[in-house]
């Protein structure tokens, strides 16, 4: 499938980057004949992931190749996922099952984005179904913009492609797991949710599986 005329393979992980020039976001909508706009999204990647990924303990880890990861293994309960601004870092378990179910997930490290920055992206997300926003510590970009299998990164929360990502991907049909799944979710404890773990997984952490 020829997904862009700028692509570049990225290792061996199933990772595509994309290139190709803006256009306004309303033209990122997936349609039938376009089912995923975002492939011409500059600096989109894209990776392969199978659905149907297990799920795992509260207690457990999972290997992700990548902070934020965009999918695999995860936990049985989802972080909600219905508009909500977390305000500190989330576990990142719980974060992927909220993509399966076609949300967008935006994370920003709080030491490179602005006071300002941060308030615009969360204009974006506040009591819009289907997203979620965190800060994550020591992300390599300021700001990475994650669905199930794309993600992309942007230094400014005045980019143009955060919304050509929202409207591209935001409960896509044909790019979520798991169409129709709910993201409310009232065991999830909004207020004090599960904390993000810094440290590298151990040994005994859940591999990554299904990435083509």
């Amino acid at each position: 499938m020829v997904i862009a005329a700028a692509t570049l393979a990225a290792g061996c992980t199933g990772e595509k980057v994309v290139g190709q020039a803006t256009a306004t976001a309303d033209s990122f909508a997936p349609s039938s004949d376009n089912r995923d706009p975002s492939l011409g999204i500059r600096g989109i990647v894209v990776t392969e992931i199978a659905p149907g990924q297990q799920h795992v303990r509260p207690n457990q880890r999972v290997a992700y190749p990548s902070i934020p990861p965009v999918g695999g293994p995860h936990d049985a309960q989802w972080a909600a996922c219905t508009g909500v601004v977390y305000p500190k870092a989330l576990r990142t378990e719980n974060a992927v099952h909220a993509l399966e179910h076609g949300a967008v997930w935006i994370a920003y490290d709080p030491a490179k984005v602005s006071a300002k920055d941060q308030a615009a992206l969360s204009a974006r997300v506040t009591d819009r179904q289907y997203t979620l926003m965190s800060p994550i510590p020591g992300m390599s970009h300021p700001i990475s913009l994650q669905s199930w299998g794309h993600q992309l990164t942007v230094d400014s929360a005045t980019d143009e492609r955060i919304d050509q990502f929202i409207v591209a991907l935001r409960e896509n049909p044909y790019t979520t797991p798991e169409v129709g799944a709910t993201c409310s979710s009232p065991l999830f404890d909004r207020a004090d949710p599960p904390p993000y773990d810094p440290t590298p997984p151990g040994p005994d952490a859940v591999p990554m599986s299904g990435i083509r």
